[in-house]
């Protein structure tokens, strides 16, 4: 299988780095390809602007449809389309970051934000014409884990802890991004303390990515509820008899 690591760290001496080298290190020996793309040594450039698209500057700047025309006429910068051809040849995703201010780094957004474009990665449809996304798209049937590390300890991204439960801080990536794109998305991986490591922490955690990694097509993954299950009315709210009473990031999962 071909997997593709996406990472964002700026050192390279960092327990981010380490565990993605134990990990890519992990699966070539179980016999799978891996394709890196490590966003700080490829100097990645995240904001979105209108020459990714060889866009008119005579013409209002509509970033969504402009990004899907270009992908349809080839157009995309080369540095976009060298990433989708990473995606179209992964057969799994890993995304591995730091929390930094709960979410992802800028750079890792901005990665987001300029290679999934409409037209690739979401605005499709199926053959009989209904819209994807929500479990069905261009990832389908590819496990996507997210490996992340934080400052704080474990306890403080549990379901009481003050900074948030993690799941519900990786809502926006899991389930907006991954998810939407079809993918089959995994539990994410939290490797806390990062700052205070030792070695014997890095070995553990090293351990604890391998096992992870090495059941990336047995794992259960996350329960999202897909928008064509039968959950969501025709205008993708949740039936009032699918957690009633309930709202908020939660309801979605079954």
């Amino acid at each position: 299988m071909n997997v593709l690591w996406v990472m964002a760290h700026p050192d390279p001496r960092s327990l981010t780095a380490f565990l993605a080298a134990e990990g890519r290190r992990a699966l070539s020996a179980a016999g799978h390809e891996v394709e890196v793309s490590d966003l700080y040594a490829m100097g990645w450039n995240p904001v979105v602007d209108a020459a990714d698209y060889a866009h008119d500057p005579a013409e209002r700047f509509l970033v969504a449809a402009t990004a899907k025309k270009a992908h349809g006429a080839g157009a995309l910068s080369a540095d976009i389309r060298a990433e989708q051809e990473k995606l179209d040849r992964a057969d799994a995703l890993v995304v591995q970051f730091p929390l930094w201010w709960f979410g992802m780094p800028a750079i890792l957004k901005g990665w987001f934000d300029r290679v999934f474009v409409q037209g690739y990665a979401y605005g499709l449809s199926a053959p009989d014409g209904r819209p994807l996304g929500y479990g069905e798209g261009f990832l389908s049937g590819r496990p996507a884990l997210t490996v992340v590390s934080t400052g704080g300890p474990a306890r403080l991204y549990g379901g009481r802890g003050i900074h948030g439960d993690l799941d519900e801080l990786l809502f926006p990536l899991q389930h907006g991004t991954l998810y939407h794109s079809g993918a089959t998305v995994l539990p994410p991986l939290l490797v806390p303390g990062a700052d205070r490591y030792t070695p014997e922490d890095a070995e553990s955690a090293a351990k604890e990515l391998r096992e992870r990694l090495l059941t990336l097509w047995t794992t259960e993954p996350v329960p999202f509820r897909p928008q064509d299950g039968g959950d969501y009315e025709a205008d993708r709210v949740l039936r009032p008899e699918v957690a009633p009473g309930r709202s908020g990031l939660g309801v979605h999962r079954a």
